[in-house]
C-alpha cells in the first residue's frame, strides 16, 4: 500500500491511506468513523485488502455512496467461528445494488489463497459482480507471500 500511495502522489494524484485500528480486531463503528473523515465522491476509487474489502461492501451498501471504482484485493468475508468480534464485523447483508452505484468493480485473488479467502470471494462476486482476476503465487497479497511491496496490475488499473 505505501508503494502505491507514493506511486500514485507521484503521478499528481491524490491519494488517502487510512490506518484502520485494530485490523486483526475490526469493529465496524471504529473503521466507519476513521473511514468516514475522507471525503468519497462519483470519481472517487476505493481499494479494499482483506478485510478492508468487507468494510467497503458494507459502507457502500448503508451509504448508497456512488464511487468510479471499487478494487478488492484478496477480499475477506468469513469470520472464524469461534471470534465473536470478526462475526459482528463480516455479519452483514451484502447490499446487492452497490453495482448501480460503482462503475467498475475489480477483484483480486491469487490462486494460491487459502480455500476461506476463494470463498469469500465467491460470496462478493455471486452479491455485486465485477472482474475477477486471478494471479499466480502471490497468497494472501502481502509483502511476505508476494516478495515485492510493487503490485504492478493493481496500478495499471488506476492510472488512465
Amino acid at each position: 500500500m505505501p508503494w502505491l500511495k507514493s506511486t500514485l502522489t507521484k503521478k499528481g494524484l491524490k491519494v488517502e491511506l487510512p490506518q484502520m485500528p485494530h485490523p486483526w480486531a475490526p469493529v465496524y463503528a471504529d473503521y466507519k468513523r476513521r473511514f468516514e473523515k475522507l471525503s468519497v465522491n462519483e470519481d472517487t476509487i476505493l481499494i479494499g485488502h482483506s478485510c478492508g474489502c468487507a468494510f467497503l461492501v458494507r459502507w457502500l451498501g448503508e451509504s448508497k455512496t456512488k464511487i468510479s471504482k471499487l478494487i478488492l484485493v484478496a477480499p475477506w468475508i468469513i469470520p472464524a467461528e469461534t471470534n465473536e468480534i470478526r462475526k459482528k464485523f463480516y455479519g452483514f447483508k451484502i447490499d446487492k445494488s452497490i453495482p448501480n452505484r460503482v462503475k467498475e468493480i475489480v477483484m483480486f485473488i491469487s490462486d494460491d489463497e487459502v480455500e476461506e479467502g476463494k470463498e469469500s470471494l465467491k460470496i462478493l462476486h455471486n452479491a455485486i459482480g465485477g472482474k475477477v482476476i486471478e494471479l499466480t503465487g502471490r497468497g494472501h497479497f502481502t509483502f511476505k507471500h508476494m516478495g515485492t511491496k510493487e503490485f504492478p496490475e493493481l496500478l495499471k488499473l488506476i492510472l488512465p
